[in-house]
């Protein structure tokens, strides 16, 4: 059962901030869109009424990416959902964008912050992917998140941003073994951005927002569409053949 005609993306984490951004610039180019919200219901159906008003379809579906027990009643829902709503059994893109920022220094960073922070980031991905990959369609596309604090050393971050470095190393792993059904993954690196993440203080400190656009080559912080414009072009057909790659989405940070 494969009638469905448009492209179907799994957004996680698509109430707010680059996750609803992603949904609605793949809403932009035609791509249907599944919605993942940990417990902001409303805000979910108002990305997933934004997302018809540009053409496409979606729907809203909850899920704690912190939770791996819970994903193989997700990957259920999944599974009926795509046939009732779409007329397929399988989807093409998932974007693995949930996640949480816990600032604090190494030697502050407390045990349970340590494994919250690997569940959503590096468990959670990890296995939820797994679950999820019997849906993708063979030359589907995976893309993971990761963060500038990667390569940009910023002290407050050494747990998140360990995580996220696992993270650029599964997504090569996972290019290599899904290669054979010709699925790509790549991970997006993106920079200082103005959103909620971590209490929203690049958006609403005045003075590390300063200091983030000074760093940065074009004078600025990221906003949410220069990530969700870059994930949804990285999902177009003209970048099928990018594959196992970090892309920085940086404006040019501390370069």
């Amino acid at each position: 059962m494969t009638n469905n005609s448009s492209k179907i993306a799994i957004v996680t984490g698509a109430s707010r901030g680059l996750g609803k951004s992603t949904a609605l610039n793949l809403a932009k180019k035609g791509v249907d869109v599944i919605v993942t919200y940990h417990t902001n219901a409303a805000e979910a159906a108002k990305v997933v009424a934004e997302i018809e008003s540009l053409g496409a379809n979606a729907i809203a579906l909850q899920l704690d990416t912190a939770n791996t027990k819970t994903f193989d009643d997700f990957a259920l829902q999944v599974k009926q959902t795509l046939p009732a709503k779409w007329q397929t059994d399988r989807f093409d893109f998932l974007v693995n964008n949930a996640g949480t920022g816990v600032g604090a220094s190494f030697a502050d960073t407390t045990e349970a912050d340590f494994d919250h922070l690997m569940n959503i980031h590096v468990k959670g991905v990890f296995f939820l992917t797994q679950k999820l990959l019997p849906l993708i369609n063979d030359g589907g596309r995976i893309v993971n998140l990761s963060t500038g604090l990667t390569r940009i050393i910023l002290p407050g971050y050494a747990a998140y941003a360990s995580m996220k470095g696992a993270i650029e190393t599964l997504t090569k792993y996972m290019a290599k073994e899904l290669g054979a059904r010709k699925i790509a993954v790549n991970v997006v690196a993106p920079g200082a951005i103005e959103t909620d993440f971590g209490g929203g203080t690049v958006r609403d400190n005045p003075e590390i927002n300063k200091y983030f656009a000074e760093q940065t080559a074009l004078g600025r912080v990221g906003l949410p569409d220069d990530i969700g414009g870059a994930i949804a072009s990285l999902l177009s057909e003209d970048n099928k053949w990018v594959n196992a790659q970090r892309i920085e989405v940086s404006g040019g940070q501390s370069i």
